[in-house]
This record gives C-alpha cells, structure tokens and sequence, in this order.
C-alpha cells in the first residue's frame, strides 16, 4: 500500500480569494502546509492539486510536487479524485487528503489516521477527531460534531450540537472532526460519483454522503487541535 498526501488548493477562495498564497513569515501558507506535510514518514508522496497556475507555480519553485485539475471541481475532495487518477494510484492505495489553509498542521496527524489502514485492509475512508472543550465550539456550526460507536466507527456528523443530553444523563464527551480525510484510492473515485443526498444537502457536510450510502468511517481521536488561519497569524505576530 503506497500512501499519498494530497493538499487541494484553489486560488478563488469563498472568503479571501488567494488565500491559499497569502504571505506568512516570509511564505505562502501552502508552502508552510506542504513542508509540515512532509515531515509525515508516513507519505510516500505528497501533491499539491490545483487549478490555478499561479498556485502551480509557486509548489514547483518552493521544490514542491503539483497536479493541474480542472477548474470546475465543487469541492478539495473532487479535485483530489482527478489528481488520484492523473497520479495512476492502485486502488488499495491510501489518500491523505490535506488541507491547505492550516499552516500548523500537525505531521503527526497523518500517522495517526494512516495506522488503521494498515492493520485492516477492508478500511475505505477514517476521519480525526478532537474533544471539544468549550461551549462556544459546542454551539459552533462552523465546527463540525461527531458522535463515534464502541467500535470506533461514525454514527453521524453534524453542525449542531449532539448527542442531546437530558437532565438525568451523564455528561458525553463531545468531538469535533478535526485535520485530513483517509481514503482508499479506489473508493474515492467512486465516492465522488455517488449523488448527493438528503442529509448532506442539509447539514453541507460531505462525510453524510458515505453514511447516508452504508459505508463506514473510521474514527480515530488525534493528540492535535486544529490550528486556523487567524490563530497562526497571532502566533508569528
């Protein structure tokens, strides 16, 4: 099983076009996610997937590996789909999908949702999850909640706080999907195939589409929170 890290990136960002190349600390904030990214020992490649040639630009002159996709992909997991099959990936092997706006993403993250994969060959997708430890991201819907069974696989994801606790009920742990998304090559090209359904349309939450179709995601808590944007830029400040 080969494994391979892919950081979708596209220039026309919703909030902040470009954000993607946005300098910090003397680099593009890809730059910054691509060399963390490499630090993994578990990647045996790491690819950039973008449709913009500025972004191309930029991975090849920092010495970085990139992929053109088209431009007409609706989201990072589309684009690295194509990018899947520009690369002729097996369809045991493992996709990292990474993403390029956490410029202290943590390498580690990439061992810890590889590790399943290679103790179970019937894995098809896992996820990482974090505790929440705040109200204000319990309440958050920009912060994704997941409720996990004894097996440690999903029973859902939400933007809305879960589960529900009654008066008389012990207090759950609550977790937040957090970092990449582990495929096997194969089912995510098939994944970004299957239409999508209710739930997904409502929440807008891709991970819906797999369970809302039967399949299973594993889940694995990771030692790392999630590091925005705007945290990192008060960091370097």
């Amino acid at each position: 099983m080969r494994v391979y890290g892919i950081i979708p990136a596209r220039y026309a960002s919703t909030r902040l076009p470009g954000k993607i190349l946005v300098d910090i600390a003397g680099k593009p904030m890809i730059q910054h996610v691509y060399e963390r990214a490499r630090r993994s020992p578990s990647l045996d490649r790491l690819i950039v997937a973008t449709d913009d040639d500025r972004i191309y630009r930029k991975v090849v002159e920092f010495g970085g590996e990139a992929v053109q996709t088209s431009p007409r992909h609706p989201s990072g997991t589309d684009r690295a789909a194509e990018a899947v099959q520009i690369l002729g990936a097996g369809e045991n092997d493992l996709i990292v999908n990474i993403q390029g706006d956490q410029p202290l993403f943590e390498p580690g993250m990439v061992d810890e949702i590889v590790g399943p994969f290679r103790d179970d060959p019937e894995l098809l997708m896992g996820a990482l999850v974090y505790p929440i430890r705040t109200q204000e991201e319990l309440v958050n819907p920009t912060v994704v909640k997941v409720v996990v069974d004894k097996l440690g696989f999903a029973l859902y994801f939400s933007r809305s706080p879960m589960p529900y606790v009654i008066a008389s009920a012990a207090t759950p742990r609550y977790f937040k999907h957090i970092g990449p998304y582990a495929y096997r090559a194969g089912f995510l090209v098939r994944f970004t195939k299957i239409e999508r359904g209710e739930l997904e349309r409502a929440e807008s939450l891709e991970q819906l589409r797999a369970l809302e179709n039967g399949y299973r995601i594993r889940i694995v808590e990771t030692r790392y929170d999630s590091q925005e944007v705007e945290s990192y830029r008060s960091h370097i400040d």
